[in-house]
């Protein structure tokens, strides 16, 4: 009989907790706010259709041949371009060099591959407290130590992460409307960053699959512009035109690209050329600037009726007595904490009962997760769901408060 013996590393791997209540979401009648999905109203189907059919008619050879592993070099110059477009508007002028763009299947291969080349078994990797899941998963494989940083009003904690930065590879962080608090980190809390980081010599790696997704005003300039030589930064396709073709991309210093390229040529050679050609086809002409407006605008429709919802739903009281959220100001989350004694993964089944599914907030902590969090999440429901769902999350909380109130 053929024995198996598997990696140490892979001990380190552990399914998505967000993945596995998916699933539940998929018995009929259940109302979502458990998943990270961009809305499908928010797909330009008739660009695609249209960019499909003009890029095979120009470049048929080109599109669905192997390709350089850095990426379609129209694509690396729009994104370049796009970046220091959006960071000079935003008063923080930024000149990213397309060389140093690298086009990834799906940003989330970017974390994988920072990981690769920048974390030995033990080294100390600094997160946000709490953090995207998806980064420690791609990160745990390589055996680090990972260490939470905590937060302030304006962002991460200067004291906190000063003592915590020795030898530390980098902090990874997402300064936009975070998944999963949606928080923003200000303009003050970015200043008191980059100058704590180049301080200390921390790198930073900088999340933001979000940052076009603001509802009132364009968040601060990136992270990665005040000190482009001490950040890697990364983007994504996802949010603003379609998951599905699992295109994002990385904006690394000159001192790791190299590496970085490499380990790209190791994973899968190249992001597919053809959906690289597609996007470059639709962006063509502006159309992110036509088109990203209306995301927001749904979005934040929709932002606006949970709140409502919830305030309708969830009298407010004393904090530890009462349901508790924040007010995103962008982007697809909304964070929630329950009364003092509950959790969340308690309430869960509860709520499915009553055909709503939310995320559990303790599993975004590297340690010591907060069980009386959880996620939001406002974009892909309708408004009409939203109330629904919102409604029924309460019934659920009023289910388990009497469970309790009897134990």
């Amino acid at each position: 009989m053929t024995q198996w013996t598997l990696a140490a590393r892979a001990a380190k791997m552990n399914p998505s907790v967000i993945r596995e209540i998916l699933k539940v979401t998929e018995r009929p009648g259940i109302i979502s706010f458990a998943g990270g999905l961009p809305s499908p109203k928010t797909f330009p189907v008739a660009e695609f259709e249209a960019a499909c059919a003009a890029v095979l008619k120009d470049d048929p050879a080109g599109a669905l041949q192997y390709a350089a592993s850095e990426g379609y070099g129209p694509l690396r110059e729009m994104v370049a371009h796009d970046l220091g477009r959006q960071a000079a508007a935003a008063g923080t002028p930024w000149k990213v060099d397309p060389a140093q763009v690298m086009i990834t299947t799906g940003s989330q291969q970017g974390l994988d591959l920072v990981a690769k080349i920048l974390i030995d078994a033990g080294s100390r990797v600094l997160v946000e407290s709490p953090t995207y899941l998806g980064a420690v998963m791609a990160f745990m494989p390589m055996e680090p130590e990972v260490v939470s940083v905590e937060n302030d009003a304006n962002g991460v904690d200067i004291a906190d992460l000063k003592a915590k930065a020795a030898g530390a590879r980098f902090l990874y962080c997402l300064p936009n409307f975070q998944n999963p608090t949606g928080r923003t980190m200000s303009e003050a809390g970015r200043s008191a960053l980059s100058a704590a980081a180049q301080a200390t010599g921390l790198p930073i790696m900088e999340d933001n699959p979000y940052g076009d997704l603001w509802f009132d005003t364009p968040p601060p300039a990136p992270l990665t512009a005040r000190n482009p030589d001490g950040g890697i930064y990364l983007g994504s396709f996802s949010k603003v035109l379609a998951p599905g073709l699992r295109m994002g991309f990385i904006v690394a210093p000159k001192a790791v690209f190299p590496k970085l390229l490499q380990a790209k040529q190791a994973a899968d050679l190249h992001s597919p050329g053809f959906n690289q050609r597609l996007i470059t086809q639709v962006m063509q002409g502006g159309f992110l600037d036509r088109h990203v407006p209306t995301i927001r605008a749904l979005y934040k429709a929709q932002r606006d009726a949970m709140l409502q919802a919830l305030s309708h739903n969830f009298p407010q009281g004393e904090a530890d007595d009462s349901l508790t959220w924040n007010t995103p100001a962008g982007g697809m989350f909304l964070w929630a904490r329950l009364p003092k004694g509950m959790n969340a993964v308690d309430l869960l089944p509860l709520a499915v009962d009553q055909g709503v599914a939310f995320v559990p907030g303790a599993p975004f902590y590297a340690a010591h997760g907060d069980p009386r969090t959880l996620r939001l999440s406002f974009v892909t429901p309708s408004v009409d769901e939203i109330h629904r769902g919102v409604a029924a999350l309460a019934k659920a909380l009023d289910v388990y408060r009497h469970s309790l109130a009897k134990a």
